[in-house]
């Protein structure tokens, strides 16, 4: 066994698919190392009602684009178990997700839900107006992403597949190789290949896919119109809007996971404990006091 520090340990985990921090539009949640899960920011749906919860290994939060100025969101929790739990906001169904079993990873976009199955299909429910639902067929998945009207999934051998909406290329992601996690945003998509570069599709209107310089790259996250990287030296990289501050990022330390909400930015340090920057109108920053956040890998 490799004798690796606990950042270390936390860094090279970060590369999988289990996510311990997740930032919805208004919301951001954790999940504690002892299976256990908090929720700050807006409750209007219930989707920080998660006290309940046990025994979980993953969070998902799902996103409303700033366009959309209401609370509608939801907050997804994969149990060890395979089974997962859902609360908030589910007018398209998305929480309704009791019947999965299996399930080794979940995305939240927004209105609907996904689930990476053991066998490498994929689950999916809420909205599907665009065709973001239509993964039935996807076989040798290793990670999903959910972004607002669109879903990504990486498979083993590296490339990755679509579904969805494709009228801003944030489907155009044939061409890509050697990717080993994927994130998708409001209407971009992003992958970060296997040698720490990064690659990016769709909407660059504020600059949220100008990645291409980026080097020694573990770990991505997209916002709504921001992108944001973890370095493997702890540190963390942005792009895209700035409009709450959610890229104010660059004195921030140690960091071994990142999760990027709509307009807000979080990063867990290699102690536990949490950092945020954007919008915290419905303190959704308000992480502070948080302690014993689990490592990615832990």
């Amino acid at each position: 066994m490799d004798d690796l520090s606990p950042k270390e340990t936390a860094l090279r985990g970060s590369r999988r698919p289990l996510h311990t921090l997740a930032a919805g539009r208004r919301h951001t949640v954790g999940l504690q190392s002892d299976g256990t899960v908090t929720a700050v920011g807006d409750n209007k749906y219930g989707q920080c009602e998660v006290s309940g919860w046990r025994d979980m290994v993953a969070v998902a939060a799902g996103n409303v684009h700033m366009a959309t100025n209401t609370g509608n969101a939801h907050t997804v929790g994969l149990q060890s178990d395979g089974k997962v739990a859902a609360v908030g906001w589910n007018e398209h169904g998305q929480c309704e997700v009791s019947g999965w079993r299996d399930i080794v990873a979940v995305a939240a976009g927004w209105r609907r839900t996904v689930g990476l199955r053991a066998n490498g299909t994929v689950a999916a429910v809420g909205r599907n107006r665009e065709g973001q639902c239509d993964v039935g067929g996807w076989r040798d998945i290793v990670a999903v992403a959910a972004g607002d009207w669109h879903t990504v999934g990486l498979r083993a051998d590296g490339t990755v597949t679509t579904a969805g909406n494709y009228r801003y290329g944030q489907r155009d992601v044939s061409g890509w190789r050697d990717i080993v996690a994927v994130a998708a945003g409001y209407l971009h998509t992003v992958g970060l290949r296997a040698d720490g570069t990064v690659a990016a599709a769709g909407l660059n209107g504020n600059g949220q896919c100008e990645v291409s310089g980026w080097h020694g790259i573990v770990a991505i996250s997209a916002g709504s119109r921001h992108t944001v990287g973890l370095k493997a030296d702890g540190t963390v990289t942005v792009v895209g809007c700035n409009e709450h501050g959610q890229c104010d990022v660059s004195g921030w330390r140690d960091i071994v996971a990142v999760a990027a909400g709509c307009a807000h930015t979080i990063g867990l340090t290699s102690d536990g404990t949490v950092v945020a920057v954007g919008d915290n109108e419905y303190g959704q920053c308000d992480v502070s006091g948080w302690r014993g956040i689990r490592l990615p890998g832990s």
